[in-house]
C-alpha cells in the first residue's frame, strides 16, 4: 500500500476552509486506503442519487403504446459492484415504485426477472406483498403475536424521474431536484422523450484507478490540450467555462464551428451562442453529457480502492448530427482519459506525494468536489 498515515480531520477541515488559492487536494491515503473507500460507501453512496436507466429499456417487454403496464416488475442492483443494493421496480396502476427487493421474513430475494404479476410472492416461504409492498399474508405465521407490523412491509427505497430517466436512492440526504434541479431548467427545450436508449453504442469500461481520480480528471479542462486533440478542434477553448451548483456543476463547451453547435430556441439561457456540449456532472458519481444529436450517460461505478466500472450509456435523438464529435470519438477520448488517471493511480503511491494544489483557473470543479467529499465523510 503506501507508507503515508492518514491526516487528522481537523487537518482536513482547516484545508476546507480555505480558498481555493490556497487550498490542497484531498490526501493520497483516501484514495489508497480500503477502508476509507469503504467508509466513502456508506457515507457518500448510500446517501446520494443513482441513475437507474429509463422506463422503455426497464420495462421493454412490458411496455404496450410506451405505456408500462399495470404489474410489471423489474428487478434491479443499486450501484453493483459497490452498493449492491437489490431494488424492486413495480408499476402500480397510477404510480411506479421503488421497493426492497429483499423478503421481510428471511432476506430472500424475491423477483429474479422481469415478470408481470398482481403481487410480489417470495418463492421461499410463500410470503406476498401488494404492488406498492404492503404486507398480504405469510402462511404458518398463525400464531405469532403482533403480527403483521409495518416491519413487515417492504421498504420504500427513494425514486425520481426527469421524463423517462429514473434515479434511485438507499437514504438519500438531499431531493432530487437539488442534484439535477438546474438541469432539468436549462435543458427544458430537449425533447426527452424521443431520446432512445441504443444499446450497440453503450459499453462498459474498466480502469485500475480510484473512481474519485476519475472524476477528478472529467471536472478540470486543463488537461484537454494535452490530452485530447479531437477534443481541441472541436471546441473554443478560450471560450469553455463552467457554471457551478450546489450539488453538481457544468461545463460549457461552446463550439468552434456553427455546424457542430445545438439549434437553441430563444427560451434556452444559451440562445445565440455556438454551445456544442454541455457536460454536467452531478455529485457523487453520475455524467450527463449532451450533445447535438443526443445524451451519453457516464455511470462512474466502485468496484474496491483501485477499481472502476465506467458505464456509457447512449441515448440517440438525432443521428444525423454525429458530425464532427461522435460516440467513435467518444470512445477515444475515454481510452486517453483512463491512460491518464491510471498512471495518477500509480504515482500517489510514491512516499514523496501526499497532496497538491489546486490551479484556481481549471480546477474550481474538483475543489467542489472535494469539499463535498469532505462534508459527506464527516456526516
Amino acid at each position: 500500500m503506501t507508507s503515508q498515515k492518514p491526516r487528522p480531520l481537523e487537518q482536513e477541515d482547516a484545508n476546507q476552509a480555505l480558498p481555493v488559492e490556497r487550498a490542497r487536494t484531498m490526501p493520497a491515503n483516501f484514495y489508497l486506503d480500503p477502508v476509507q473507500y469503504d467508509l466513502s460507501l456508506e457515507k457518500i453512496f448510500a446517501r446520494c442519487w443513482q441513475f437507474v436507466g429509463d422506463t422503455q429499456t426497464m420495462f421493454a417487454e412490458s411496455t404496450k403504446d410506451g405505456v408500462v403496464k399495470t404489474g410489471a416488475m423489474t428487478p434491479f442492483t443499486l450501484l453493483e459492484g459497490s452498493l449492491n443494493e437489490p431494488l424492486l421496480l413495480t408499476q402500480e396502476e397510477k404510480q411506479l415504485n421503488c421497493l426492497s427487493n429483499v423478503c421481510t421474513h428471511r432476506g430472500s430475494l424475491l423477483i429474479e426477472k422481469n415478470c408481470e404479476h398482481s403481487s410480489i410472492r417470495c418463492r421461499y416461504h410463500g410470503r406476498r406483498f401488494a404492488l406498492d409492498g404492503k404486507y398480504q399474508s405469510a402462511p404458518g405465521f398463525e400464531g405469532a403475536e403482533d403480527f403483521p407490523s409495518e416491519q413487515d412491509n417492504l421498504p420504500r427505497a427513494a425514486m425520481g424521474s426527469w421524463g423517462n430517466l429514473l434515479f434511485a436512492g438507499v437514504k438519500p440526504a438531499l431531493e432530487l431536484d437539488q442534484i439535477i434541479g438546474e438541469m432539468k431548467e436549462r435543458l427544458a427545450f430537449l425533447p426527452l422523450d424521443q431520446f432512445k436508449f441504443a444499446p450497440q453504442l453503450s459499453r462498459d469500461y474498466f480502469i485500475n484507478a480510484n473512481w474519485a481520480l476519475y472524476i477528478e480528471n472529467y471536472l478540470e479542462g486543463l488537461h484537454v490540450p494535452f490530452i485530447h486533440p479531437s477534443l481541441v478542434s472541436l471546441l473554443d477553448t478560450k471560450a469553455y467555462h463552467t457554471d457551478f451548483h450546489p450539488f453538481c456543476n457544468v461545463q460549457i463547451g461552446v463550439a468552434a464551428h456553427e455546424e457542430d453547435a445545438f439549434e437553441l430556441p430563444p427560451s434556452s439561457p444559451d440562445h445565440g451562442q455556438l454551445i456544442a456540449a454541455y457536460y454536467y456532472w452531478l455529485f457523487p458519481n453520475m455524467m450527463f453529457n449532451f450533445y447535438p444529436w443526443g445524451l451519453s450517460v457516464n455511470v462512474i461505478m466502485p468496484q474496491s480502492y483501485n477499481t472502476t466500472k465506467i458505464r456509457f450509456l447512449t441515448y440517440v435523438w438525432r443521428e444525423e448530427r454525429f458530425g464532427n464529435y461522435s460516440v467513435k470519438d467518444i470512445h477515444q477520448t475515454e481510452m486517453e482519459d483512463e491512460a491518464v488517471v491510471e498512471m495518477v493511480q500509480q504515482g500517489i503511491r510514491s512516499r514523496f506525494y501526499d497532496t497538491g494544489r489546486y490551479s484556481p483557473t481549471w480546477e474550481n470543479g474538483v475543489f467542489q468536489f472535494h469539499n463535498l467529499i469532505r462534508d459527506f465523510m464527516k456526516a
